[in-house]
Formats: structure tokens, C-alpha cells, sequence
């Protein structure tokens, strides 16, 4: 299978997790706290993730200083891009309770919450991407770290959108096209670094784990510590041993 494709593939994979999460949230009414349990949860794989899976492989390929620019440079420009989004009614895409408005409440909310979604869920799918340049097999713990935070992601703000009075139609259809929109952001990783030069590719994965940092501190932590209060640390810190496991089980 070419490696376009196959990375393709996984990253629709990983991409679909947010759907099982939107899924569970609009035909289960899932406890505020299991949420953020979830979500904290999540946050932890995540950063074990950027840390050892695209940090330490972005310096080891292309150098420090090509990765710390890349590194500052997608936080600097997921948080700017976050904050242009907020001030359209996408601030709180990710909260599971009253926060996020409504499109009558905030015009045009829908279409910042949907274009936050993206923003949120396209460098982890370039990373997978990346991971299978040059026939490499795909980093199976980068996988497993976005599929099982997608999970939550999908699954707090779906239950958010849902209370906020948006329909089953617009609710799996950001999901769905998120997920497709992963697959594609993985195929274009893989097909448009091939031939880039080491400090290219380290750059590349250095701004896909800042723009993750930046995600994780603005949108999972404040969702999780709303209800799990003092048990955040504890069950992020569960989270990232898990994700460092998988990621020394699969090496």
C-alpha cells in the first residue's frame, strides 16, 4: 500500500474516534465529572505523546533549533488563531455544560466552533503523516494517543453542543468531516514532506506538538479541571504514564 494511502487511512482512524465520543455523548447522558475524568485523562496521553513520539524524534532528525522555531512557532500560531476564533463564539467548543452559545445567542458560533474543531484535530493527523515518511512503519503510540483522546474531545464537546440546542445533523457532521479532514491532513503530511530536508521535517513536527501543547492547556485542562477540581493532575498524570507505556511496549 502506497504510504499516502495508508496514512490516509490512519489518520480517518484516529479522526474517527471523535465520532465514538459524539456518539456516546448524544445518546447517553455521560455524568459532567466522567467527563472530565476523560478528559484529563486524555490530556496526559496527549502530552506523553508530543514529548516523546515528536519532540524527541523531531530533535534526534533535524536538530534542536529547527525544532524549538517549529515548536514555538505552532504555539504562537494555534493561540492566536484560538483567540480570533473565541471572539466568534468557538471559546468554550470544547466544555460539556452551558458554556458554548447558541447560533441565535452568537451569530455565526456554528461555523467558529466548526472551523475550531478543525484547527484543533489537524496537526495531530500531519504527525501521523510524518510518522511514515521514508517506509517507515506509523508510530502506533502516536496513534493510540490521538485516537484515545479524541475520544474525550469529541464526546465533552458534543454533549456542550447538544445542550446548546444544535441538531444530531450539525453535530456528527462536524465529527464526520473532522474525521475525514484527519485522514486527508495525514495524506498531505506524508505527500507534501517526502522529499523535505531533515530540519523541514523536524520543523514540521516541532509546530504540530506546540500547536497540541497550546490545544491541551486552552481547551482540555480548563474543560477537565471545571468538574474533576483536584483530581486534574492526578488522573493527566495516569494518563501520560499510559501513553509512555504504550509508546516503550511498541519500540
Amino acid at each position: 500500500m502506497p504510504g499516502w494511502l495508508e496514512a490516509g487511512l490512519w489518520g480517518a482512524l484516529a479522526g474517527g474516534a471523535l465520532l465514538i465520543g459524539a456518539a456516546v455523548a448524544w445518546f447517553r447522558r455521560v455524568p459532567p465529572r466522567a467527563i472530565a475524568a476523560i478528559m484529563a485523562f486524555g490530556a496526559g496521553v496527549l502530552i506523553a505523546a508530543l514529548s516523546f513520539e515528536l519532540l524527541d524524534e523531531a530533535e534526534r532528525t533535524g536538530g534542536l533549533g529547527p525544532t524549538a522555531a517549529g515548536f514555538i512557532g505552532g504555539a504562537c500560531a494555534y493561540v492566536a488563531a484560538n483567540a480570533l476564533l473565541a471572539r466568534h463564539g468557538a471559546r468554550h467548543r470544547k466544555r460539556s455544560g452551558d458554556q458554548q452559545p447558541s447560533e441565535a445567542g452568537v451569530q455565526g458560533s456554528g461555523a467558529a466552533i466548526a472551523v475550531g474543531a478543525l484547527l484543533d484535530g489537524v496537526p495531530e493527523s500531519v504527525v501521523l503523516g510524518l510518522s511514515l515518511l521514508g517506509g517507515g512503519d506509523v508510530g502506533l503510540a502516536v496513534v493510540a494517543a490521538v485516537f484515545i483522546s479524541n475520544v474525550p474531545e469529541g464526546l465533552s464537546s458534543a454533549a456542550g453542543m447538544k445542550r446548546a440546542g444544535r441538531g444530531a445533523g450539525y453535530v456528527f457532521g462536524i465529527w464526520g468531516g473532522i474525521a475525514l479532514a484527519s485522514g486527508l491532513a495525514a495524506m498531505l503530511g506524508n505527500l507534501g514532506l517526502e522529499s523535505a530536508s531533515p530540519a523541514a521535517v523536524a520543523a514540521i513536527m516541532g509546530v504540530a506538538a506546540g500547536a497540541i501543547l497550546a490545544m491541551v492547556a486552552d481547551t482540555m485542562i480548563p474543560e477537565a479541571f471545571e468538574d474533576a477540581h483536584l483530581l486534574t493532575g492526578l488522573i493527566t498524570t495516569a494518563g501520560f504514564l499510559t501513553a509512555f507505556a504504550v509508546e516503550r511496549l511498541a519500540a
